[in-house]
C-alpha cells in the first residue's frame, strides 16, 4: 500500500485484500495516515508486524500521532503492529527497486516513488529540478491534480498537464481530485485539450506495472 488514508478499511474490503506486505507513505497529514490502526487485522492474520517505510518526518508524526503503538507501554488490546523503515534513498521491496522524488507540498517535503515504468506523485506544489530525472521513460505518471483554482499546496488541471507535457509519460492519471471536476466531463475536457493519455483516475483503476 501507499499511505493509509481515512477509509483504508473501506478501501481493504471492497478490493478483498487478504494480505498486507509493506506500506510506504508519502507524508504526514491526516487524509494519508489516519487509516493506519486499520493494520491490526493483518497483524492477525499473518500473525506478522507489517513493514512500514517513510521519510524520518513522517515517522516521527506517526509515532506522535499513534503514540500507543510505539511508546512501548503494555496494551490489553491488539494494536498496530509495525516495522519502521527510515526512507533515505532507492530501497528493495520485495524483490522491487522503490526510487524516492523528493517534491514540495506547499512547505512540507513530500515524497513521491518511482517503481519501475511508474511514477506516482500526490499532494505536491513543486518537483524540485534534481527530481526531474527520476521520471525518465515513464509509462505511467499518476499526479496531483485538485481542480481547476490555484491552491497553494496542489497542483491545478492546467499546471498538471504542464507537467506532463515537461515528463512526457506514456500515460498519466490525475489523483487527489476535488468535487470541483465533474468525472466524465474533466475527461472530454482533456481529450479536447489535445491530451488523450492523460484521464482522471478513479477508485477501482487497476493496471499493471513493468518492474
Amino acid at each position: 500500500m501507499i499511505d493509509t488514508s481515512p477509509d483504508f478499511r473501506f478501501q481493504a474490503l471492497r478490493e478483498r485484500l487478504e494480505s498486507l506486505d509493506a506500506i510506504v507513505y508519502t507524508h504526514g497529514h491526516a487524509d494519508h495516515i489516519l487509516g493506519f490502526d486499520d493494520i491490526r487485522p493483518f497483524n492477525m492474520r499473518q500473525k506478522a508486524a507489517v513493514p512500514i517505510y517513510a521519510s524520518r518526518e513522517t515517522l516521527e508524526i506517526l509515532r506522535r500521532t499513534f503514540s500507543y503503538v510505539f511508546d512501548g507501554k503494555p496494551v490489553l488490546s491488539t494494536i498496530p503492529e509495525v516495522i519502521p523503515h527510515v526512507i533515505e534513498g532507492p530501497f528493495e521491496l520485495l524483490g522491487t527497486i522503490w526510487k524516492p522524488i523528493p517534491a514540495e507540498h506547499g512547505d512540507l517535503s513530500v515524497l513521491g516513488f518511482r517503481i519501475g515504468g511508474l511514477a506516482y506523485l500526490t499532494d505536491f506544489s513543486r518537483i524540485p529540478a534534481e527530481s526531474i530525472p527520476l521520471f525518465a521513460n515513464t509509462d505511467d505518471l499518476v499526479l496531483d491534480a485538485l481542480r481547476d483554482e490555484p491552491h497553494p499546496m496542489h497542483q491545478t488541471v492546467e499546471q498538471s498537464l504542464a507537467v506532463v507535457t515537461q515528463l512526457r509519460p506514456r500515460r498519466a492519471w490525475f489523483t487527489h481530485i476535488a468535487h470541483d471536476l465533474p468525472h466524465r466531463e474533466t475527461n472530454e475536457r482533456l481529450v479536447r485539450l489535445g491530451f488523450p493519455q492523460v484521464q482522471l483516475a478513479y477508485d477501482g483503476l487497476s493496471f499493471e506495472v513493468a518492474a
